[in-house]
């Protein structure tokens, strides 16, 4: 993945020099105010309630994603109010693994890519990377893309669940593995570990950049790792403390904090600073906005922002239902009503909402 093209808005200023998030995105002007600037305005409850639905889903029948055929006992999963989970030694994981959820993360990819100009790393890797390791690859859909792009690389992703398609190229395969359980992978060995989206998952950040560290090929061997903030914000709108946004954020904050697994790793310089003090040079962070829904004037923006809002809308309740009633003790029917609430904002395109994605690469020396 890479950050936004140079004349967008979205790409952050370099976070040693200036605050994240300085640079707004630019809406798409409303037909009878087409040189119109949009003020900044404090939220309506309101706002887009005759079109709330508007744009607000692109069909899942478009995303392909396929469960792979392993052993019985690693099927069976848990069910929690309908929706499936893997259960591992290291922690209940906290997001649904069914098709439902797992197709919302497909659309996330496709999304970021859009976001990042269609590539799939920002570390400078070359042209001819021999072996790719893929942490917490989920459906696979990276791990997939990489092994096209690089036939020449052997890629291999690893999961806790085996949600990964059973077709694939030669030079892919998938591997069963809890990368919070003691490592068997070979010192001195990768060319790129990438790792994405591991918010509520991680309870030693830097520990576990030193086990990549280990594992990389030294002067050559990179690691990516890329989150997205749980927080949505605007440029345009002011939110009062007690909106979703808000009240949903900080939930997660509190879940997170309750595990000992963080959802705010895109936060600040954290994990660029944990790269650092785990031995990595060359450490570069890329910061982003990425926008939900239809709302930004740049064509790339405003397909991205579709994507996202898309994959939120039919994940919504996955990204909370567990943390909500499994660790904070909240009974279903109020999470149902904060996942419908959230999802009902979403789909406000005069939000002009947008979060936070934070990419860290470096090198070990």
């Amino acid at each position: 993945m890479t950050p936004a093209s140079p004349e967008s808005a979205t790409k952050l200023p370099d976070a040693q020099e200036s605050p994240p998030n300085s640079s707004p995105i630019e809406p798409e002007p409303e037909p009878e105010a087409e040189t119109a600037q949009v003020a900044t305005r404090d939220y309506n409850d309101d706002d887009d309630a005759a079109n709330e639905d508007a744009d607000s889903a692109i069909g899942a029948d478009s995303i392909l994603s396929s469960t792979a055929s392993l052993t019985e006992s690693i099927l069976q999963y848990r069910q929690l109010h309908g929706r499936t989970y893997q259960s591992t030694k290291t922690t209940e994981y906290w997001a649904p693994n069914d098709d439902q959820q797992n197709d919302g993360l497909d659309i996330i990819h496709h999304a970021l890519l859009r976001l990042f100009d269609d590539r799939l790393v920002l570390a400078p890797i070359g042209a001819h990377p021999q072996r790719v390791l893929d942490l917490g690859t989920g459906t696979g859909v990276w791990a997939t893309d990489f092994g096209d792009q690089f036939p020449g690389a052997e890629v291999t992703g690893t999961d806790i669940s085996p949600i990964q398609p059973t077709w694939v190229a030669p030079n892919v395969k998938f591997v069963i593995d809890d990368f919070l359980l003691e490592w068997t992978w070979p010192e001195d060995h990768f060319d790129l570990i990438h790792m994405r989206a591991l918010y509520g998952v991680i309870p030693d950040l830097e520990d576990l950049y030193a086990k990549v560290l280990r594992r990389l090929r030294p002067g050559s061997g990179w690691v990516q790792h890329v989150e997205m903030e749980v927080k949505i914000e605007s440029d345009h709108v002011r939110f009062p403390e007690d909106h979703i946004f808000n009240r949903w954020a900080a939930l997660l904050y509190q879940a997170g904090e309750k595990m000992g697994r963080s959802f705010a790793l895109a936060q600040g310089h954290t994990m660029k600073e944990a790269m650092e003090r785990a031995g990595f040079v060359d450490v570069a962070e890329q910061k982003c906005k990425a926008p939900l829904h239809s709302w930004p004037k740049d064509p790339r923006l405003k397909e991205a922002g579709l994507y996202l809002q898309a994959a939120f809308d039919q994940s919504v309740e996955g990204f909370g239902m567990f943390l909500f009633t499994q660790v904070l003790g909240m009974d279903r029917d109020a999470a149902l009503v904060l996942a419908a609430e959230m999802r009902r904002e979403t789909r406000k395109k005069s939000n002009y909402h947008w979060f936070e994605v934070t990419a860290v690469y470096g090198r070990k020396p």
